[in-house]
């Protein structure tokens, strides 16, 4: 079955799978939080994207060893479960390092813009972004057999960026970072998995940029 990135929660996971990469996502929590399972097919070795809720559902989905959960910024729906699933799994943390005195289990590994993340024989790229949270990153899989893949937590989903609660200089922080961090460095092609609900592709949104800054949200 073709990966459709369509998840809810108590419902199926989807499963998309790439030459060196598998990534499943799954639907967790009240706020239908969306976490994501990437598995480096030459070890097996894993990486979980936000620990959200549902630690159970999670800790099914993993269904084995787990060397890092890595919470994309500090906001509590994205990491409710992730003192269970490391208690469970004994997998070291990440975070971004300004978001990651907020989260209350340590930070085994505090990342900055430009890291390198690496898992298996899986390389993550770190970006920092300002505005939903001082701290938040997002995650890039530059897939040497195809197009970038894109994990964006709350910085970007389909049709905007993320809340910045109607604060300007926050709202304009984040959408300058999306543009020259993600826009203008990533081809069309780059898949986007956000932290809540369907993905969408860069190219889909591209064309919008200068509508969501006039509408300042």
């Amino acid at each position: 079955m073709s990966y459709h990135g369509a998840v809810k929660v108590g419902g199926t996971p989807a499963v998309r799978e790439l030459p060196q990469l598998m990534i499943t996502k799954v639907a967790v929590g009240p706020t239908n939080n969306n976490a994501y399972l990437l598995r480096c097919r030459a070890t097996d070795q894993q990486l979980l994207i936000d620990a959200a809720a549902d630690a159970p559902v999670l800790l099914e989905t993993v269904g084995g060893s787990l060397a890092t959960v890595v919470t994309t910024h500090r906001h509590q729906d994205h990491w409710n479960a992730l003192a269970a699933v490391v208690q469970a799994t004994g997998a070291r943390t990440a975070a971004g390092r300004l978001d990651a005195e907020s989260i209350p289990v340590p930070s085994d590994l505090l990342l900055d813009d430009g890291d390198t993340l690496r898992f298996g024989e899986i390389d993550l790229t770190v970006r920092h972004l300002v505005g939903h949270t001082p701290g938040a990153i997002v995650l890039i899989y530059d897939d040497p057999k195809g197009h970038p893949h894109l994990f964006t937590g709350d910085c970007l989903f389909p049709g905007g960026i993320g809340n910045t609660w109607g604060d300007s200089a926050a709202f304009t922080s984040l959408l300058d970072g999306v543009e020259t961090k993600l826009f203008a460095t990533l081809p069309d092609e780059t898949w986007v998995y956000p932290g809540h609900g369907d993905d969408t592709t860069l190219g889909t949104e591209r064309p919008n940029l200068a509508e969501w800054r006039t509408r300042g949200w």
